[in-house]
C-alpha cells in the first residue's frame, strides 16, 4: 500500500516538519508512530512518522532533509509513503546512550530489542522538558531493562511527544 499526498512544511520554533493530510494519516496502520519507506520531492528514505496527537501524523525535517530538499516554512512536499515492518534503527540520545554504556550487562537486552521497542524508550525519555525527569527516566530504563522490562509503560503511543513542538500530547497548531 503507497499512500501518496501533498502538503505545506511548517515552522515551530525552531523546527521544520511537514504535517500530513489527515487522509493521508487515515491510511496509515497506526496512530502512533509508523516506519515507513519515504519519497518527499523525490527524495528517497526510511523514516518513522510521529504520530500528532490527534489521530494525524507528521515528518519531521532534519538539517540533512532541509538542505536535500531546499525546503523552507511554507515550501510545497509531494509525498509518497509506504509503511515498512523494517524500522530504521533511532538516534540514541547521549545521556541514555552513555546509562547504556554504563551498564554493559545491558548490551545483550537492548540488541535483543526490536527497532520498534528501542524507538518507544528513546521517545519516552525525551518526552520531558524538565531535566530532572529526563533524568529519572533514563534511570528508570536502566531499572527496567535490568528487570526485563522490554517497553516503557503507560505511555500514550498517539500522543505527540516532542516537547519542542507539543503541548498536552498534541502538536502545536500554527497559524
Amino acid at each position: 500500500m503507497t499512500i501518496t499526498f501533498e502538503a505545506q512544511t511548517q515552522r515551530i520554533g525552531d523546527r521544520l516538519i511537514v504535517p500530513l493530510p489527515q487522509e493521508a494519516s487515515q491510511e496509515l496502520p497506526s496512530r502512533g508512530q509508523v516506519a515507513v519507506e519515504a519519497e518527499l520531492n523525490g527524495h528517497s528514505r526510511t523514516m518513522v512518522l510521529e504520530p500528532d496527537g490527534r489521530k494525524g501524523h507528521w515528518v519531521a525535517v532534519d538539517e540533512a532533509l532541509q538542505e536535500a530538499l531546499s525546503l523552507t516554512d511554507g515550501a510545497s512536499v509531494t509525498g509518497q509513503l509506504t509503511p515498512t515492518k523494517a524500522w530504521p534503527e533511532p538516534q540514541l540520545p547521549s545521556d541514555l546512550d552513555a546509562a547504556l554504556a554504563d551498564a554493559p550487562e545491558l548490551a545483550e537486552t537492548w540488541a535483543s530489542l526490536t527497532p520498534m521497542a528501542r524507538w518507544e524508550w528513546v521517545r519516552w525519555v525525551q518526552s520531558t522538558r524538565s531535566p530532572q525527569t529526563r533524568e529519572r527516566r533514563v534511570e528508570v530504563t536502566i531499572s527496567k531493562l535490568e528487570d526485563g522490562k522490554r517497553r516503557p509503560c503507560c505511555f500514550d503511543l498517539s500522543s505527540c511527544t516532542d516537547p519542542e513542538l507539543s503541548r498536552s500530547g498534541k502538536l502545536i497548531e500554527v497559524g
